[in-house]
């Protein structure tokens, strides 16, 4: 009888021990079968900030797939038919949301839109040629052209002249990057409260990576004597800011160097020194090659748009500091076209 007696109390208390095991194992069972935010993210590297910040909470896709320029893209039908169940679209303004934004915000009309430029110190886009072309006159703009759907058409035209005249490529700065983080954080928050503290240590983990290869960058171009480069189209601004460059495009207005253009580019680069330009894969090079050939310089392959944002900066900086700090001045007359790898 006392040992039938205590059967009952030992089948309680294992059934107690099993039942707090298992409650203790519900938030993480319950995280695992929460759905991961789906987040569109404009070009690489900004997918690249999503999911620094929102880890395995987001499920990031990237509007602009990797070999297509961002100024001619054109959203594949079942990219716009994602967005419909998409929680949240982050831009940066690249020239095809201008013409795409009202139909992107149409697929999914309650679906909310982060603009990663909101709230940054904007620089313009180089104007159009004075020699070669008439002057289109685009003012300093204010304004980031946001597409809401609503005033009128004036107001929008308005809205997307001033967006075409900003610079969009904010990303090449990392301090700018630091401040599009923390936007990104806060809005993930807002449409994830659960995982508003998770979001916090991405952010604070991605910051200090952003911090260090500030510091790196500074301390690579810090000795830099000759600190203006080339580029076919003006995508480094940003970053030439950051660092106390000076990018000279080839391009302007999308648009190729007419004659007195192109002659006055030459001058202008065997004033400064440059030595290195920079060129797109997706553009010709045919021009920078022309230039090159002039100042005795050399065309290199490098895009913004890569998803491996630190290695890719790196790498940029250094490719122009062996370019700028080359102790030959003697012509070589063939560019050399290659690529430097990332330390």
């Amino acid at each position: 009888m006392p040992i039938d007696s205590e059967v009952p109390a030992v089948r309680s208390l294992t059934l107690l021990f099993v039942l707090s095991l298992l409650s203790a194992g519900l938030p993480a069972f319950a995280d695992a079968e929460r759905p991961a935010l789906k987040v569109f993210a404009s070009v690489l590297p900004v997918q690249t900030f999503v999911d620094a910040v929102g880890g395995e909470r987001v499920d990031t896709e990237v509007m602009v797939r990797p070999g297509h320029s961002p100024a001619t893209y054109d959203p594949s039908p079942k990219q716009v038919a994602a967005l419909a169940e998409a929680d949240l679209y982050v831009r940066v303004g690249v020239p095809f949301e201008n013409a795409w934004m009202k139909r992107i915000q149409a697929a999914n009309p309650g679906m909310p839109i982060l603009d990663l430029r909101d709230g940054l110190p904007l620089r313009t886009l180089e104007a159009h040629d004075h020699d070669d072309e008439p002057q289109t006159n685009h003012g300093h703009a204010h304004g980031h052209g946001h597409d809401h759907g609503h005033g009128n058409d004036e107001a929008h035209a308005h809205a997307d002249q001033d967006a075409e005249a900003m610079d969009p490529h904010v990303w090449t700065s990392p301090p700018l990057v630091r401040e599009m983080a923390i936007a990104i954080r806060d809005r993930l928050s807002q449409l994830d409260p659960e995982g508003a503290a998770i979001y916090a240590r991405n952010q604070q983990a991605f910051d200090a990576e952003l911090q260090a290869l500030h510091a790196t960058l500074e301390a690579r171009l810090a000795d830099l004597d000759r600190r203006t480069f080339l580029v076919y189209h003006p995508a480094w601004g940003y970053f030439a800011d950051a660092y106390d460059l000076e990018q000279i495009p080839i391009e302007r207005a999308g648009k190729e160097p007419g004659p007195r253009r192109l002659s006055a580019l030459i001058e202008q680069a065997q004033a400064t020194g440059a030595q290195a330009i920079f060129v797109q894969p997706e553009f010709d090079q045919r021009i920078a090659e022309q230039v090159a050939r002039a100042i005795g310089g050399r065309v290199e392959s490098a895009t913004p748009l890569a998803a491996d944002y630190a290695a890719n900066l790196r790498r940029f900086a250094n490719v122009l500091v062996d370019a700028n700090s080359s102790a030959s001045a003697a012509p070589s007359h063939s560019p050399s076209n290659r690529s430097t790898p990332a330390p």
